[in-house]
C-alpha cells in the first residue's frame, strides 16, 4: 500500500485530459436497458470506438450520473460508459425501489458489458459508486480490468450515524429542519424515519418537505470542508445540480425536480436502511476476493472529506495491501474539487493507459 498527503505534478508519460469545451462537444450515445423485472437503465457511452472501455458508478445511492465527469478521462483514449443505476437519473420507473438492490445493479452491469460487446472494461466509482464498484469486482473479478475510486464509502452503520447524527455539528440548522421534516424524535432512528416518510403512498407534502430538508443538510455538510469564503458558492452549486434549468423558470419544472428529488432520497433512504445489501465486512471481503484475482484497486480520497471517513482508506489498505491509495490534502468529497479531480484523472490515466515505455514494448512484442 502506498499513501500520499497532497498533490503531485503529472507523469510525463500520460496524456492529460481534453479541455472542458471539448468534452462539452463530446457525442453521447445513449440507450436503455430493458429488465425482465420492469425497470429501463439508461446509459451513455462516450470517446474512441477503440478506447480502454471504463464504466462510471455514480454516488448516492439515488443521484445519478453527471455528464461532467467526462472531463476526467481524454476522451482519445478512453470509451466511457455513464450508467444511472435503477430508478435514478434517466432511469425509469425513476425513484422505484421495487426489485431495486444492489444485487440488481451488478446484474444491469454485466448485461451492459455484455451488450456492448466488451470481454473486460475498468471501473471508476465516487463515494457509493465507489462501493458498488468494489461489490461489482468482487463478484465478478473476470469482467474487470481495473477499479479506480473517489471518496471511498463502505456501507457501514458506523458511517451513516456519523453521516446523520454526528455530522449534525456542521449543519445545526439544517440538520434540525430535516429531523423535523421527518417527524424523528431520536437521532438514531432519522434514516428509518426518512424511509418512511418517502415511501410510496405517503403524504405528498411531507415528502416535499422531507426532500428538500435532506437536500438542504446534504448541501451544508458537503460545504463545510470547503474555505469559508468558498463554501456559499459550494452550497449554491450542489443545489443546482439537482434542479434542471427549466425548473429555475416554471412551475412545471418546478414540480418535475421536486418529484425527482423526492425520487433520488427514497432510494437513498431505501439502500441506506439496509446498509446497501452490503456492510463493511463483506464489502472488504469482496474487495480481497478482486485483488487476489488479479483485479488492481487504487483509491483517491480528500483528507477534508466531511461524508466519507478518511479511515475508510486505512481499512482498505489493511484488507488489501497492495492497493494504490492515495489522501489529497485540503480536498473534500465532490469530484468537482480542483485538486481531487486532478488527481483522480491522473489515477485513471495510470490504472487503465499504457505508458510510453510500455505501449513501445507491446508493440515490439507484437
Amino acid at each position: 500500500m502506498t499513501t500520499m498527503l497532497g498533490s503531485s505534478t503529472r507523469s510525463p508519460t500520460h496524456r492529460a485530459p481534453r479541455s472542458a469545451s471539448q468534452h462539452a462537444a463530446a457525442p453521447l450515445e445513449t440507450a436503455t436497458l430493458r429488465t425482465r423485472d420492469g425497470h429501463r437503465v439508461w446509459y451513455a457511452v462516450a470517446g474512441a470506438r477503440d478506447g480502454v472501455p471504463v464504466a462510471v458508478l455514480h454516488g448516492g445511492p439515488g443521484s445519478g450520473s453527471q455528464p461532467g465527469v467526462l472531463r476526467l478521462f481524454d476522451l482519445s483514449r478512453f470509451r466511457v460508459v455513464l450508467i444511472d443505476q435503477r430508478g435514478t437519473g434517466a432511469s425509469t420507473p425513476h425513484g422505484s425501489v421495487r426489485h431495486n438492490s444492489t444485487g440488481y445493479l451488478i446484474a444491469d452491469l454485466e448485461a451492459i458489458r455484455a451488450r456492448l460487446g466488451f470481454a473486460r472494461w475498468g471501473v471508476l466509482g465516487g463515494s457509493w459508486g465507489a462501493a458498488l464498484a468494489l461489490a461489482y469486482a468482487g463478484q465478478c473479478p473476470q469482467s474487470v480490468t481495473g477499479v479506480v475510486m473517489r471518496g471511498l464509502f463502505l456501507t457501514s452503520a458506523r458511517e451513516v450515524r456519523g453521516l446523520f447524527v454526528a455530522s449534525r455539528k456542521r449543519a445545526p440548522r439544517a440538520w434540525a429542519t430535516l429531523r423535523e421534516a421527518a417527524r424523528c424524535e431520536r437521532p438514531a432512528q432519522l434514516v428509518a424515519r426518512c424511509a418512511a416518510t418517502l415511501r410510496y403512498g405517503a403524504n405528498p407534502t411531507r415528502q416535499r418537505a422531507l426532500a428538500q430538508a435532506w437536500r438542504g443538510y446534504e448541501n451544508e455538510v458537503l460545504a463545510s470542508a470547503a474555505p469559508r469564503h468558498s463554501a456559499q458558492r459550494a452550497a449554491q452549486r450542489a443545489a443546482q445540480r439537482d434542479t434542471p434549468r427549466n425548473a429555475r423558470h416554471n412551475a412545471h419544472g418546478a414540480r418535475r425536480a421536486t418529484r425527482k428529488l423526492i425520487g433520488k432520497y427514497r432510494i437513498q433512504a431505501h439502500y441506506l436502511a439496509h446498509r446497501c445489501w452490503l456492510g463493511e465486512t463483506r464489502l472488504l471481503s469482496l474487495a480481497r476476493r478482486a485483488a487476489a484475482a488479479g483485479v488492481p484497486l487504487a483509491a483517491v480520497h480528500g483528507a477534508r472529506d466531511p461524508v466519507c471517513p478518511r479511515g475508510n482508506l486505512r481499512r482498505l489498505g489493511r484488507a488489501v495491501p497492495e492497493a494504490r491509495l492515495e489522501y489529497v490534502s485540503a480536498a473534500g468529497h465532490l469530484a468537482s474539487d480542483p485538486t481531487l479531480h486532478a488527481r483522480v484523472a491522473q489515477a485513471l490515466a495510470a490504472m487503465f493507459i499504457p505508458t510510453v515505455e510500455e505501449g513501445r514494448g507491446m508493440r515490439h512484442a507484437a
